[in-house]
């Protein structure tokens, strides 16, 4: 293998391969190398093995950044659509599970072959078992890297290691590269994460593990998201769950509506009218799962027959279905996460290059960089979209 290169990518995942295949379509002699003795580790095992490979409904307002606008010229240049195309391409069947999620039908194989297979025909080189150790700027320019397999010079360094989520298949590659060259991190925490409750809450909870139901959940910052929440033996979980994680802050509460889409107030009117002896027990028992109605029924729901409930009675039916509040002692962490939110500093890079400002010939795409996207889709999205502007001039 050469040891002169005019593009070295550190990383084999989502972003590297396709700003690989990207970049030695115009001609740029292209190293990929890796750690690991597999490429895309993370893309096989996401989706629950069927890699949920974009949205179609991305957008920069599915994404945390400390630069909210910073996306937009990426995500722009490189659409859902675009990798859509690059999938059919590849005669891949995939299918659309819910709110814009696509999925492979058949295996999340079939996205590794497909940019394995693109990363080859444009010529370029993959190197696995092939660590970055570290990196500098050579006086000439261009870069002179060590690796795990001897050292390597590049005109142009593309850093997609990614972030620490899911640790026995991650690196702080990227963090400890940024720090090298002087350039600014924004402190990578856990994100799309389970919570966890303190002894008081969590036995509410964990004694009903397992119990699934639909919800509307919002953090204190950020939207609402509805969608399922799962009690488990540490905590709550489910894609509701997840989603409102990465806005959290630690000694903050979240919010709990059970009934989203019902305008409880006027509904108790309308039963206190039609139904006089019925009760929100009986109410409830069509919407919402048994187990979940007798937590309610520990916390205090009445259950007085409407024609009955007092004011008093109403404000807490109301607190309880659509203002439960819960507050978690903290986050599952790195183990379960599936995003590291935070990363180097977009005030570093250029929305449309990658490049570094300071730096010139140095690159960092994919989740590196301070973009988060939400679950579903869009965390690839901008795995792709990064790497395809990168890799048209790295």
């Amino acid at each position: 293998m050469s040891s002169q290169w005019d593009v070295v990518i550190a990383g084999a995942g989502a972003a590297g391969l396709m700003c690989g295949a990207v970049a030695a379509r115009r001609g740029r002699r292209v190293l990929v190398i890796d750690s690991g003795d597999k490429p895309g580790r993370k893309i096989l095992i996401s989706g629950g093995g069927r890699c949920n490979f974009t949205n179609t409904g991305a957008g920069p307002e599915n994404y945390l950044s400390g630069n909210p606008r910073f996306c937009v010229s990426a995500l722009s240049r490189y659409t859902a659509k675009d990798f859509i195309a690059l999938v059919d391409k590849h005669q891949i069947p995939w299918h659309e599970k819910k709110l814009g999620q696509l999925f492979c039908d058949r295996s999340a194989k079939d996205i590794m072959k497909m940019l394995l297979d693109e990363l080859e025909n444009a010529g370029a080189t993959l190197s696995l078992g092939c660590a970055l150790e570290s990196a500098e700027k050579l006086p000439e320019g261009g870069f002179l890297i060590q690796t795990a397999k001897g050292s390597l010079t590049c005109q142009s360094l593309v850093v997609a290691t990614g972030g620490l989520a899911i640790p026995e298949i991650s690196s702080p590659a990227s963090y400890k590269l940024a720090e090298a060259f002087g350039l600014k991190l924004l402190k990578p925490r856990a994100g799309l994460v389970p919570f966890t409750l303190p002894p008081e809450t969590l036995v509410d909870w964990s004694s009903r593990a397992g119990l699934s139901f639909d919800a509307e959940v919002k953090a204190k910052r950020g939207p609402a998201f509805t969608e399922a929440v799962l009690a488990t033996h540490r905590g709550l979980s489910g894609p509701a769950i997840l989603q409102v994680s990465s806005y959290w802050q630690e000694g903050e509460e979240i919010t709990i509506n059970l009934l989203p889409g019902i305008d409880l107030k006027q509904e108790l009117e309308i039963r206190r009218q039609k139904d006089p002896r019925g009760t929100l027990p009986d109410m409830l028992v069509k919407i919402l799962p048994r187990r979940l109605i007798e937590l309610l029924l520990e916390r205090g729901l009445p259950t007085r027959q409407f024609a009955q409930l007092s004011k008093a009675e109403q404000t807490t039916a109301f607190n309880l279905l659509q203002a439960m509040t819960v507050k978690p002692g903290g986050t599952e962490g790195w183990r379960t996460a599936e995003v590291a939110i935070g990363g180097l500093d977009t005030n570093e890079l250029s929305s449309k290059t990658f490049e570094t400002k300071k730096v010139p010939g140095l690159y960092f795409i994919g989740e590196s960089v301070d973009v988060t996207g939400w679950l579903g889709g869009y965390n690839f999205q901008w795995a792709w979209s990064s790497a395809w502007c990168c890799g048209q001039y790295c």
